[in-house]
């Protein structure tokens, strides 16, 4: 009995550890993911709300009204850390949510880039488009959209 209840506590307590450090790593992800679009859009800040709806298909536009159109990285931990603070979902269950859109016709799969730097390009180039980067990525010719 005595053994049982020493697990028990053993597990409550890594629980307990693991509910203190999710928060932290999450502001760090945070910290680590700069949103960025093409100076033709005109928003000064983007909605978590918002940053959801445009990158999972639901809306093309901002509240503000800015026609954008997302641009995705193709893997890693910026697009990673991109999906689970703002779109709530698995790099497999965000890329199936896309394929029924696209193969519903409801919508086209957004651009994939391999790295941040063809995203900020891409993005510096393309009016409307709206991408992420990591915090160290170099973003000239691009707005940086803080996210409200």
């Amino acid at each position: 009995m005595k053994a049982k209840g020493n697990i028990l506590m053993k597990k409550r307590l890594l629980l307990l550890l693991f509910g203190a450090l999710v928060p932290l790593l999450c502001q760090r992800a945070h910290a680590q993911v700069v949103v960025i679009a093409n100076p033709s859009v005109k928003a000064a800040s983007v909605s978590k709300d918002d940053l959801r709806d445009v990158f999972t298909g639901a809306s093309s536009s901002l509240k503000g009204g800015s026609q954008v159109t997302p641009v995705l990285l193709k893997d890693g931990a910026v697009h990673l850390a991109m999906l689970t603070l703002y779109i709530g979902k698995s790099d497999s269950a965000f890329r199936a949510s896309w394929r029924s859109i696209v193969f519903s016709g409801q919508g086209i799969m957004p651009k994939t880039l391999d790295s941040e730097s063809a995203i900020v390009d891409y993005v510096a180039r393309t009016p409307g488009a709206i991408g992420y980067i990591g915090k160290s990525a170099p973003h000239e010719g691009v707005n940086v959209l803080p996210v409200r």
